[in-house]
This record gives structure tokens, sequence and C-alpha cells, in this order.
């Protein structure tokens, strides 16, 4: 029977990337405080947040520096917009800082609230730039099946989920898809993981030419795919996309939402990986959450052809009326200062060992097919039989079993098809890093079973 806060939500909340079908018997989980990598519900049970809340809560809760941060601006000044030539000390300060941290040759940044919005800006400059650098034509863009990049229709065009075109009627015609880098599923009987990204390489190569190499704009990319299932590229895999984009003279996208601002043990993710992008997105860990806050950096080339085509238009006609937003923006810098000045990278690079080891343990599991990850950010694959890779049946809903199971034993994890996905805050402790995974472990035992009761390992 649900609560009366359950009650209250499920007749009143739309919850996104939820089975609203299911969500008024089964209720909510209604959590009310944080503290650390520790949430707590209403009844006062904690559970470690082993997502970081959806991949973004860096410092973990309960982190007053950041609440005095927001209240010092606000009391100071509560919003002002980024409009008509007005700005503000935060969005600047933060600016130069972005600038400072980006893994490209940055100008400018324009900030917005979202990964989403980010990307969907990403999509629009290009077809901007590309008119007012005379391309018409170069419009298309092409993103990766199993890509996460948001959900509005430009960026949920670039996602690579059915369940985000599924309805939806997407993606729009100028988004393309490449192949999923991901070695366990994907890479033919035998093929190392060289050879896995040297096929990538030339079928995006084969892509370009077929599609006209005058007709594409740019390749959008995240260095490790979050919500398509924490999947890691094979090694030299950027290595060996990047000169067919140069080759084609087609941008690199750098979606470092999720692993920017050291979940990867670097300031972002392009630098762990090798990327060499054009424009970078960034959100999520830039606030750790506290705020939204999101942002766009671009090179000089860009910013170049916006100040041209703004000068024959007249305006450069996109913003949001929160874009930079002075609260969202000081916290933001609040959130680099702590991650500087208490080296939580340093801190990360120091537990990413540890972690990795206690992820990589549970392959030989026996509902595992396969433990990967990099950096602080993990899954593991449920498979009904390790031998074949054989899923379970969609219809048995294995990973949101091991996840159901999980937040009994007092662990927040998150299930993306076969997959189960482990992001803590990167404050975590070693201690709190061993407890996270002896709790799915038991979560892992019991599925295993609920498998053999249930008859789940049965083909479909």
């Amino acid at each position: 029977m649900l609560s009366n806060l359950q009650a209250r939500d499920a007749a009143t909340v739309l919850h996104p990337y939820t089975n609203l079908a299911a969500l008024p018997q089964q209720g909510s989980l209604i959590l009310e405080r944080g503290d650390g990598v520790f949430v707590y519900d209403v009844d006062g049970r904690p559970y470690i947040e082993g997502m970081a809340g959806l991949w973004c809560n860096a410092l973990g809760h309960g982190r007053e520096e950041l609440v005095e941060a927001a209240a010092e601006q606000m009391r100071k000044l509560p919003f002002a917009h980024l409009f008509t030539a007005k700005s503000h000390d935060p969005a600047i300060a933060l600016a130069e800082k972005l600038k400072e941290l980006a893994p490209c040759n940055a100008a400018k940044a324009f900030f917005c609230n979202s990964g989403s919005e980010a990307n969907d800006t990403q999509m629009k400059l290009v077809w901007y730039v590309n008119n007012a650098l005379g391309r018409p034509q170069k419009k298309k863009i092409i993103s990766r099946i199993k890509a996460y990049h948001g959900v509005t229709i430009a960026s949920a065009s670039l996602t690579g989920l059915p369940n985000n075109h599924i309805d939806f009627d997407l993606p729009l015609p100028q988004v393309r898809h490449a192949g999923c880098p991901h070695h366990y599923r994907f890479a033919l009987a035998g093929e190392s993981e060289e050879d896995f990204a040297s096929r990538l390489a030339a079928e995006l190569d084969a892509m370009i030419e077929a599609e006209g190499p005058e007709t594409v704009a740019a390749f959008i990319a995240e260095p490790v795919m979050g919500a398509g299932g924490v999947i890691v590229p094979p090694r030299t895999y950027f290595e060996k996309i990047q000169p067919v984009l140069e080759k084609h003279d087609v941008m690199l996208i750098a979606d470092e939402v999720i692993c920017g601002f050291g979940r990867l043990g670097e300031w972002l993710g392009s630098t762990a990986l090798g990327m060499k992008p054009d424009t970078v997105s960034v959100a999520k860990q830039l606030s750790s959450s506290y705020l939204p806050i999101a942002a766009v950096i671009i090179p000089e080339w860009i910013d170049e052809a916006l100040r041209r085509q703004s000068e024959k238009i007249g305006v450069f006609g996109h913003g949001f009326t929160y874009s930079g937003h002075p609260v969202a923006a000081a916290v933001a810098l609040k959130t680099i200062e702590i991650l500087e000045r208490d080296d939580v990278l340093g801190h990360v690079r120091g537990i990413i060992p540890h972690f990795q080891e206690r992820l990589r343990a549970f392959a030989d599991h026996p509902m595992v097919g396969e433990a990967r990850g990099m950096g602080l950010v993990g899954a593991v694959e449920v498979v009904a039989d390790k031998a074949s890779k054989r899923p379970f049946d969609p219809k048995r809903f294995a990973a949101a079993k091991v996840v159901a199971l999980a937040q009994e034993e007092g662990l927040i994890v998150r299930a993306i098809g076969d997959a189960v996905s482990i992001c803590p805050p990167l404050v975590i402790s070693r201690e709190e890093i061993d407890l996270l995974f002896e709790r799915l472990g038991r979560a892992l035992d019991r599925a295993e079973v609920w498998a053999a009761a249930e008859g789940a390992r049965q083909a479909a």
C-alpha cells in the first residue's frame, strides 16, 4: 500500500524515465535529505547514492560552502540575464575558468541550463556557422548507436537509444548514427580492441563518403558513453576516428556532460581519452548538481563566424532566460574552487584502482557477462548465459530486478538495458566503495536466486 506522499506523488508528478503504468502500484522512493554519499528516505533509511544522483553530484550532499555561495549571490544579485549586452561577474568569471580548463582552443562559453540544452545548442551552432561560412549543405551530424546526448527534439535525435525516438517522431533527418564502440557486444569473433577500433573508423569513413563529405558537418561523442550503458571505447578508438574527421573536415563535438570535472580522473574526459574536440558541452558536475547550469565552449573560428553573422543579421538570435544565471554560476565557481583546493581529482585518481578492482571482480559472478568501466564510473551487464553472452528475455527486466534488490540492500544504482550502472560521488572513500560493492554483490546474489526460481535463464 502506498504512503500518503507516494499516493500524492503518483497522482500529480509526471516522472521522467519511469514506467508510468506501474508507478501507481509500486510508488516512488521519496527522499528527504542527504549527507555525503548517503541519501535518506522519509522513514530515515539511508542509501548509498551509487549514481551520484544522475551522474552529477560530484561533491556529495551537505556541502555548506555551496549553500553559502548560493545564499551570498542571492542576497547580492539573485537574477540577471545575459541578453542584449548585459552581464555580471559570476558569468564572466566562470567563462574565464571554463576557457582555462577546456581541452580545445577555447574562445567563448555559452551558458544554458542542462546537457540537453547544451547539445541542442551545439546542433544549432553547427547549422548557423555553416550557413555563415557559405556551406549550406554541410548540416548532417553523426552520433553513435547507444549514445546519450539529451532529450530535447535536437539532442534526443543525437541520442542513439530507441526509447528516446519511438513515438516521438525522432530522430530529425539531419542526424545519422554510426556504430557503437562496445567491444563486448559488437566485436567480431576473435577481433581485438584495436582491430575493432580500426573497423569502426573505416565504417565511419565509408558512412561520410556515402552521405557526401560536403553534407556532413560534425561528429558528436561522449568520451565514455554514460546513459547508453557505461561503454568504454576500445583501445585506439579516438586515435583512429579523428583522422577520418580531419580528412572530411568534420568537427568533433565532445559531450562532457557526464565525464567532465573529474569523473575519469582528469578535468575533462577528452584528456583521459586523447580526444581533440573542436567544441565541448559541459553540465552536471559543473555545479555538483546543486543548481542547474551547463555550457558550450567554442573555439575562435566559430566565435568569429558568429560575430560576422551577427553583424549581417543584427543579432545572435539564441539564448535562454536563465543562461548564466548568477546564482548557478556562483555555485559552479565555488564547485570548481573546491575541486581545485581539496585536490578532489587527486583523490579520484587515488581510489580509481580500488573502485575498478572491486567492479571487475564481478566478472566472475554467474549473473554477469561483463564488468566494465573507467575512472569512477562502471557497469555490470547481466546475462542469461555467460558463454554465449545471451541476454535475458527483455520481459524479465533482469537488470531492473538487480537495481530493485540493491535498493532493498540500501544502494541506489540504475538499470540501463541489460546493464547496472554505478557512478558514485567523487568524494566517496575507499571504505564507502567497499560498502557499495558489498551491497551490490548481495543484490546480484539474490538476483541469481530469483533467476533460478523463476526460470528466467530460459531462452524466450
